[in-house]
């Protein structure tokens, strides 16, 4: 393994392997089908891409995000390795010259999706390759158990036929031992290698806090940790506004969601990496590479959906082995409005097919056509139109691209962009002066809060909604507004695409897709349930609860999550009697604190909050305690 660690220090620049991954490579170079079980942060590429080095020809890596693929061909560009990405969007003609550059051009890594599989030319173009190594990312994808499956991972297993003594390696980042075994058996792998690391984070403690006032919680909870911060939201509104709260506080704060461009995203991604910002508000779109070694604190303030993507996101904390905190904020309120959201959200057979129908209806496809045929999509405009569910109708159009019936790429459903660029009393000075767009304009300032801080996308469809106004005159208002320099405005050419994959057959291709349809419904409610009890079980330690989920069991309590340290009652009174007597002399920081009282760290941020709780102490500006 000496020439493998070199190519790790030579292009990767780390000194030394983590475990298992060397263990891994190994595995791979002495050519067995090989399962790497690896937690978020445990660094899955590399047990490709150092054996992809080392053998001769092209190494075939299957994953099904194009961000990622972009990503990782982007990295490996910058250390002088040829990678090519086959993405959608490209002729056949262009995917042709591209497989030709694998072929003759000395390229070690060849990156395309599961559905190019179901392509039958494009296997052929593959098996005139020199593959080496076939690479299966995400690959709980493959399992019907798994929390993101993709029938198209089905046909991974066909390039077994083609490459029968090329070595397979199945990497994921989160499966239960059912989905694990569910892999081997659709992947077909043979004189299997397992290896897995272990989900425990000795230094990371997970923290379940019950509150209606959650701003105050973040405060509190920023203020005793100054470093650098992730917090999730449900959706974009909410980042602005929490980003917006958390300036005014006097905290440094930025944002990122979907619907920011990629100018914007790497601006606000680049101030929170070089703690520029402290925090960084965002919705589930945020975190894929991220790669922050000093996160302190991952706040999730609405509940994920299930325990892979918690234990994924909150996983981006402490990846320097410092203590670091995961804190899901909640209440009553907030779990009843996530059960009712899961129970409205979930697609029945019968809601699927009246959308592929009037999908078709839309673009006005006849039976028994169709296939191929590519068309421009706004999602809010669909839906108005039909009167459907925005986010259910898309849940449902996310399935059918997963089943490979449709393909749809989310570039964008807003088409328009738009900033206040002059103070609001001047606004409303204009709005006196031009009456008849007053219903347009405050109904633009009431939908999206932040619009003077920060340019947002406008939705004129669900503007003349609200306005009772046509889309053509919310338009024309805009354009008035930026005519008058009250609005900085930039119109966008492009939205959402969808491409049709086979021809239309309504009932034939939902009912044969419906079975998948079932099984996903029934493990997206068991997925559901387990994220639920992980938040209102008070007797189980939270840690425990994670690690039996992921299929270890048996675990000791951490001794330091928020279940574990309620069960320390006694020490905490005495250490609160400590602290208040502490107060009572002089203002104080926790860290003064804690030297002072020589306790551990758990033992006074529990303290502390059960003192700001009960509003007995207070914290100021120089993040000193006093007693209110």
């Amino acid at each position: 393994m000496t020439e493998a660690l070199q190519i790790l220090q030579k292009y990767w620049k780390h000194d030394s392997f983590r475990e298992p991954q060397e263990a891994i490579i190994q595995s791979v170079l002495e050519g067995n089908d090989t399962f790497a079980l690896l937690p978020t942060g445990g660094g899955k590429s590399v047990c490709y891409q150092i054996p992809g080095m080392l053998l001769n020809g092209i190494t075939l890596v299957i994953s099904p995000l194009i961000a990622l693929m972009k990503d990782q061909v982007e990295n490996l560009q910058k250390k002088d390795i040829k990678a090519i990405a086959l993405l959608g969007g490209i002729s056949i003609d262009e995917t042709s010259d591209l497989l030709d550059n694998c072929k003759f051009g000395n390229y070690k890594f060849l990156y395309l999706s599961p559905e190019r599989l179901q392509q039958e030319w494009l296997v052929e173009r593959l098996r005139q390759l020199p593959i080496n190594l076939i690479a299966i990312d995400e690959a709980h994808c493959v399992s019907q158990w798994g929390h993101d499956f993709r029938p198209a991972y089905l046909k991974i297993k066909d390039l077994k036929e083609h490459f029968p003594t090329i070595p397979f390696l199945a990497l994921t980042g989160s499966a239960t031992e059912v989905v694990q075994k569910d892999i081997e058996t659709q992947l077909g792998l043979e004189n299997l290698q397992t290896f897995s690391k272990s989900f425990n984070r000795e230094n990371l403690s997970y923290h379940i806090v019950h509150t209606e006032d959650r701003l105050s919680k973040i405060q509190q909870i920023l203020t005793k940790n100054p470093q650098s911060s992730i917090i999730y939201v449900r959706n974009r509104k909410a980042c602005v506004e929490i980003a917006n709260q958390l300036n005014y506080l006097g905290f440094k704060a930025t944002f990122y969601h979907g619907g920011l461009s990629f100018k914007e995203k790497e601006a606000h991604r680049i101030l929170w990496m070089e703690n520029k910002v402290q925090v960084i508000v965002a919705t589930n779109a945020f975190g894929m590479g991220i790669d922050k070694p000093d996160v302190k604190t991952v706040i999730h303030i609405q509940i994920p959906e299930n325990l892979e993507n918690y234990y994924q996101e909150v996983g981006r904390a402490g990846r320097n082995g410092e203590k670091a905190f995961g804190v899901l904020i909640t209440d009553k309120t907030e779990i009843e409005l996530a059960k009712k959201l899961f129970s409205n959200n979930t697609i029945s057979k019968e809601f699927l097919k009246d959308v592929y129908k009037k999908l078709n209806n839309y673009f006005q496809i006849a039976y028994g056509e169709g296939y191929n045929e590519h068309f421009t999509f706004n999602l809010n405009a669909f839906c108005s139109q039909y009167q459907l569910s925005v986010l259910k109708t898309f849940n449902a159009l996310q399935f059918l691209d997963r089943q490979g019936i449709i393909t749809l790429i989310n570039e964008s459903s807003e088409k328009v962009k738009a900033q206040f660029i002059i103070p609001s009393k001047e606004v409303i000075r204009y709005v006196s002066l031009h009456r008849n767009e007053e219903e347009i304009i405050t109904t633009i300032l009431r939908t999206y809060s932040g619009i003077f801080e920060t340019e947002v996308g406008i939705n004129p469809n669900l503007i003349a909604k609200k306005s009772k106004a046509t889309e053509k005159e919310v338009i024309d208002t805009l354009h008035n507004l930026e005519k008058a320099n009250v609005v900085s405005l930039q119109l966008i050419n492009n939205d959402s695409y969808i491409t049709f994959n086979e021809v239309r057959e309504d009932d034939l291709t939902i009912n044969r897709i419906s079975k998948y349809l079932e099984i996903r419904n029934k493990t997206k409610l068991e997925q559901f349930k387990r994220i639920i009890d992980f938040i209102e079980n008070e007797t189980t330690c939270k840690n425990a609860l994670l690690l039996e989920y992921f299929g270890e069991k048996k675990a000791k309590p951490c001794g330091k999550c928020s279940t574990c340290l309620k069960k320390k009652p006694t020490n905490t009174v005495l250490v609160v009697d400590k602290i208040l007597s502490l107060l009572r002399e002089e203002h104080l920081t926790s860290k003064q604190i804690e030297a002072e009282l020589n306790i551990d760290q758990e033992e006074l941020i529990f303290a502390l909050q059960m003192l700001l709780d009960k509003n007995k102490i207070k914290s100021n500006n120089k993040h000193q305690y006093y007693i209110s």
